[in-house]
């Protein structure tokens, strides 16, 4: 095993096992952005992957202290998000999020330089993405989101979905194959 054992995430662990709010919270603002995007791909709905991702925060406070310190935070936590993720999308059939609404939402990631014809082409095209992307099935969009969106590592996308590293790259490229047919069908 590496060193992660002596990272800040490793303490804020064991102290948040004990208890410590301040710890949890640490945890929190590292992998809030990552929760809301993962809980985003699989609900499409802006205000769902909110309460999702916070709500799986709830659940993994009242859980921690039955975790595994030898694990990573965000494996064990990826886990308890997608379940809840996939129990809201059994219950209630959700819209998807206009493009533009996740603009709003995170303003730090838009990023239309140029005058006004750039930044009309860019929200069209962003609209016919997400459009497909929602149309993809949960698995699929999970990965696209994760792997091509947020730039999650092909190992860490196995170790959190407990599969080899060959099944997350051949599971993505068909991913990539079905949202490829979903935006040419939106064309």
């Amino acid at each position: 095993m590496d060193d992660w054992d002596q990272t800040p995430e490793a303490d804020w662990i064991r102290l948040a096992k004990a208890g410590d709010k301040e710890a949890f919270g640490n945890l929190v603002k590292a992998y809030m952005r990552q929760a809301y995007y993962v809980a985003l791909g699989f609900l499409g709905s802006h205000d769902d992957a909110l309460d999702a991702s916070q709500e799986a925060f709830v659940r993994a406070y009242d859980a921690m202290p039955t975790f595994d310190s030898s694990k990573r935070f965000f494996t064990w936590y990826y886990a308890i998000l997608r379940n809840h993720c996939l129990n809201m999308l059994r219950r209630k059939t959700i819209q998807p999020i206009p493009f533009s609404e996740v603009d709003r939402a995170i303003p730090e990631n838009v990023a239309a330089e140029g005058g006004a014809d750039d930044a009309i082409a860019h929200s069209e095209a962003h609209s016919v993405i997400w459009g497909a992307i929602w149309r993809l099935d949960p698995d699929d969009r999970q990965l696209i989101v994760a792997r091509d969106i947020l730039g999650t590592p092909y190992a860490l996308l196995a170790e959190l979905l407990d599969v080899p590293m060959g099944t997350v790259m051949s599971r993505l490229y068909h991913a990539r194959r079905r949202l490829r047919s979903a935006v040419e069908g939106l064309l």
